[in-house]
């Protein structure tokens, strides 16, 4: 069974850019105070699997989006390795992924019907 099928990932929540000096290697998250930065970059991570197993995950991601040629970079962000795409690719990128199987989990606010 295909590995990826089995992935579940979702957007961290805060945007992110190259720190200077690093592109390709290094981020850091934008504060939320700055406004619109033109090139910003939001990172997916998986929720399964995580730890090391996650790795080779995140490279066959990253291999399918290269494939369609959209750029993307995997990084180590809080302790685990999170896919970087350019925001304006997140929706291709994201498409992608769905077609080859991998769950992407949305926020949502829950409402109380009573």
């Amino acid at each position: 069974m295909n590995t990826l099928q089995l992935s579940i990932v979702h957007r961290l929540p805060q945007s992110y850019r190259w720190l200077a000096g690093s592109i390709g290697s290094k981020v850091e998250p934008i504060p939320q105070t700055t406004p619109g930065e033109g090139e910003s970059l939001v990172a997916l991570k998986l929720l399964s699997p995580n730890g090391e197993k996650a790795w080779p995950v995140m490279h066959s991601l990253s291999q399918a989006l290269t494939d369609i040629s959209v750029d993307s970079a995997i990084l180590e962000c809080e302790g685990e390795p999170c896919l970087f795409v350019n925001s304006r690719d997140e929706s291709t990128a994201t498409c992608r992924l769905k077609n080859f199987g991998v769950a992407i989990a949305e926020p949502f606010t829950a409402t109380n019907p009573f």
